[in-house]
């Protein structure tokens, strides 16, 4: 069984849990305090249980030729990536204030940390998990400093190997051993080819004392009910209230009514994948008291006779008689009646009966 871990307060993730959905508004806010807010009311509105941001303190995640190069995508914000990085970029006491409106509208907050100085702040910021994003995966340095912070981490795999996310594992586990790898592919829109979501079961596979998720820039919803149908126990999709929107995510993003689907699809498909246990269910009775078939002579078997598989055949009968799989059971056996063509074998009337095997 996956490790259980109390991702955020009183919300735990893995096992028999829920799976934990988190409604990924990254700067698809448009450096827009008011439009973040909206964003966070519609992933709780929608029943995702974290809105999640991204935070980054530039000068420590780019060097400054980066941040001065010219950036004329029809998506930019500024004439350089600094200037259109900027805009985006909320600052400290924004954060502060979208962490308290959260927390007013009761959903979990939290923030993928870009920077080793972005992780300084959240951590200050109280935020219950660190998100991992796919680009800092395979930053060792990073990943140590991250997990010695000993809040709970979300660990994002994609643009990496299977030897690098054995490498995150060994590095993470002994220094905190509370966190969880998501299946990812950095491509957006991602091509349903690309999703490679077998991917989460060689992860449940390797890494058996972690949950394992899966984070999807896909179109739709399909494939990320599909992740959780093969056991993912955190799911991440990106949001947006308009997918015309500028910005090279929006066409990646799940719109407010794809998102109130994805989550009654994800929250009907756990309820669908029930019990391991295979037996017959009270539900079925009604069915089964239809359609159930016991087994029925094949020929006029007079009493005293030995029974053979060539007497006995299935069929729908009345009253009911012996399940079917106990036909097998019968050969050899003694009746002790005479049993007309076509007439239910019942147990009173084979020798023995009382030795019947039950199903």
């Amino acid at each position: 069984m996956p490790l259980e871990l109390e991702l955020c307060p009183g919300r735990w993730v893995g096992g028999q849990h829920p799976c934990f959905i988190i409604a990924e508004i990254g700067q698809n806010h448009q450096g827009d305090l008011e439009v973040a807010k909206r964003m966070i009311r519609t992933a709780k509105e929608c029943g995702a249980d974290c809105a999640k941001f991204q935070k980054s303190e530039l000068e420590f995640k780019f060097n400054r030729k980066a941040l001065e190069r010219p950036y004329t995508s029809k998506h930019s914000w500024g004439k350089t990536y600094g200037e259109h990085k900027r805009h985006l970029e909320f600052s400290h006491d924004q954060y502060r204030e979208l962490q308290r409106y959260a927390e007013e509208i009761g959903i979990f907050f939290t923030a993928s940390g870009m920077d080793e100085m972005a992780v300084e702040f959240l951590h200050e910021l109280n935020v219950p998990f660190f998100k991992v994003g796919s680009g800092d995966t395979n930053n060792f340095p990073y990943l140590e400093k991250t997990a010695k912070k000993g809040r709970p981490m979300v660990i994002s795999s994609g643009m990496q190997s299977m030897d690098t996310m054995k490498q995150v594992y060994q590095i993470v586990k002994p220094l905190n051993p509370n966190f969880c790898f998501l299946q990812c592919t950095s491509a957006y829109p991602l091509q349903p080819e690309d999703a490679n979501l077998r991917v989460i079961t060689e992860y449940q596979k390797l890494f058996p004392d972690i949950p394992i998720g899966y984070s999807g820039h896909e179109t739709g919803i399909a494939i990320s009910v599909a992740a959780v149908a093969l056991g993912a126990k955190v799911l991440e999709r990106h949001i947006t209230l308009d997918k015309t929107w500028k910005g090279s995510d929006h066409s990646a993003s799940l719109e407010p009514g794809e998102l109130a689907e994805l989550v009654r699809s994800v929250r009907l498909v756990e309820k669908a994948l029930g019990s391991p246990t295979k037996q017959l269910l009270p539900c079925e009775m009604a069915c089964n008291e239809k359609l159930g078939k016991s087994v029925v002579a094949k020929v006029k078997i007079p009493e005293g006779t030995i029974l053979t598989l060539d007497m006995l055949t299935v069929k729908v009968s009345e009253p009911k008689g012996y399940l079917p799989e106990d036909i097998f059971n019968l050969v050899g056996k003694k009746v002790l009646v005479t049993i007309e063509e076509d007439d239910t074998i019942l147990e009173e009337s084979v020798e023995n009966h009382g030795k019947k095997i039950k199903s």
